[in-house]
């Protein structure tokens, strides 16, 4: 539920990649263990310094999306196996955790070979939908259909980027048709954007036709899995600078730049860690507040010896983030996702289970329940994670051992869990050195504003739409910081007037990343770019 991916490549490097990490999670705990099995304040101070390495990494390092479920599984492991004798049984156990972990790690490999697209048609199927999206605009724009593809635009091309770096992994693709594919998902989204500021305005039905048809038939030839070589420049009325630019961009939608291996050597390397690492005391104090949780919570359920609970200390690591306002926005797609889980889990076993006499019926109960999480958990960024919930508090509640529960217990105590991890991690981040999202927008608006710098200087049709496309990105990171701004606490929320400020900036800053496509010598652009930085700052 946690890994599986879109194509071939990802879900056989990550099953790859999943055994190996594990591999090295279990040298790691059995080596630990000798130090601290038997030793019970050997292992609170491990457990502690453990904590603090993970989140610490988590904060300032590359490690950033994985720290955090390492850490969750070490200590985890660690605790678990205080419970278990001493001896064989633990070199058992552990031999037993790399096997039934090598099981899903071989299924996502074999599995996702068999039945997961190359990542080459992912990429042809995210332009074709674009295109799709672009026509659909020009034809019969409402608020909705408009609301979509604000979202689809603010994804940028980094999803697509990566289907490109996996397709070149698989070796049975040109080059030239990789580097082909590159431009048009870029040029896509550019695509997209002028259709988007089009459809805001007046178009005359003979050019919205004339593109319609155009965009249909390229749509159509990405779908198959193949790219247009040749695009004809459409004959229109150019009665708008919006219109005459998404002629322009269809003779170059398919042709990379000479200047793009160039470019690409030009980017500066970053290292391991982020540059403020050791200079800025967050990244500590951020390391502390999630140890004082883990802590705290391991200690809550040991006092009360309710090792049911244990998910006390799992939920501790998934929802610590370093500004309130994601945690916050985390912590309340667990809560729900938890409850819908459980709820699911407990109905299951009140009235399904009784009826079921084999294991066919409970692959069928996880298989629709699973289909329910899943289907959430590709839906849009804001909801996702709570899709994954939803399946993870089944499993928890509705799994024991090796096979289906019908304890009560199980579900009662793994939730009690999930809701005292939430409220000890709530409690340390809003109690100690609370660090607000709206801190971070600034440099954010600072980034957008560079980004809309890049789109004025861009001389030439394929610099121009991966301009626009990093200028979406950047848009994204200050929409998304400001929403998690308005999800924090009262007390230590912005003000209104602030926030309704930064939100007009970022409107405009949206529409001006469209204007300057089509007209980049745009006069207003150095008064605009201006009040950007003054709120930036």
């Amino acid at each position: 539920m946690a890994l599986w991916q879109k194509d071939r490549v990802s879900n056989a490097l990550v099953g790859v990649g999943v055994n190996i990490v594990i591999l090295i999670l279990l040298t790691i705990i059995y080596g630990l263990i000798h130090l601290t099995l038997d030793h019970p304040m050997g292992l609170v101070i491990v457990t502690a310094l453990l904590s603090f390495a993970f989140f610490f990494l988590g904060s300032a390092s590359k490690l950033k999306p994985v720290a955090y479920m390492i850490g969750l599984s070490t200590i985890y492991g660690l605790i678990a196996i205080d419970d278990v004798p001493v001896g064989e049984v633990v070199t058992r156990a552990l031999l037993y955790t790399d096997l039934f972990l090598a099981v899903p790690g071989t299924v996502m490999v074999v599995l996702g070979l068999l039945i997961c697209p190359s990542p080459r048609r992912v990429l042809t199927n995210d332009i074709a939908a674009r295109l799709r999206m672009a026509y659909r605009l020009l034809n019969n724009p409402d608020g909705r259909l408009r609301e979509q593809a604000t979202d689809m635009l603010r994804e940028g091309t980094t999803g697509m980027m990566k289907s490109v770096k996996m397709a070149g992994l698989e070796k049975i693709w040109s080059p030239h048709d990789l580097a082909c594919l590159k431009q048009a998902a870029i040029s896509s989204v550019s695509i997209l954007a002028l259709a988007d500021a089009a459809s805001r305005s007046a178009i005359p039905q003979g050019d919205a036709a004339c593109l319609t048809q155009v965009f249909e038939k390229m749509a159509a030839i990405f779908a198959d899995g193949d790219y247009p070589a040749d695009i004809e420049r459409p004959a229109l009325s150019m009665s708008s600078d919006t219109i005459r630019e998404m002629a322009n961009l269809l003779p170059n939608f398919t042709t990379p730049p000479v200047e793009s291996s160039e470019t690409d050597s030009e980017k500066k390397k970053s290292g391991f860690f982020d540059e403020d690492a050791f200079s800025n005391p967050d990244h500590v104090r951020f390391a502390v507040k999630g140890t004082a949780a883990v802590m705290l919570s391991y200690l809550t359920f040991k006092a009360l010896d309710w090792q049911g609970i244990h998910t006390c200390i799992i939920t501790c690591f998934i929802v610590a983030l370093p500004t309130m306002g994601e945690m916050v926005s985390k912590l309340t797609l667990r809560i729900s996702g938890a409850l819908i889980g459980g709820a699911f889990g407990i109905a299951s076993i009140i009235f399904v289970m009784p009826h079921l006499d084999g294991i066919t019926g409970f692959l069928a109960l996880v298989f629709v329940v699973s289909l329910i999480g899943a289907w959430v958990k590709t839906g849009d960024e804001r909801i996702a994670y709570a899709g994954f919930q939803i399946g993870l508090a089944f499993y928890l509640t509705d799994l024991k051992g090796y096979g289906p529960t019908s304890d009560m217990a199980t579900a009662r105590d793994r939730i009690v869990g999930i809701m005292l991890g939430n409220f000890i991690t709530y409690a340390m981040f809003t109690s100690f050195w609370p660090a607000s999202a709206y801190d971070g927008l600034g440099d954010r608006l600072r980034g957008l504003k560079d980004c809309l710098i890049r789109q004025t200087r861009a001389t030439t049709p394929q610099t121009r739409t991966k301009a626009l496309a990093e200028t979406q990105s950047a848009l994204l990171e200050s929409e998304r910081t400001l929403e998690y701004a308005m999800s924090e606490p009262v007390h230590m929320r912005a003000d209104r007037r602030q926030i309704e400020t930064a939100r007009s900036a970022i409107d405009d800053a949206a529409i001006l990343s469209e204007e300057l496509l089509a007209t980049p010598g745009r006069a207003d652009f150095p008064e605009r770019a201006a009040r950007l930085e003054r709120i930036a700052s």
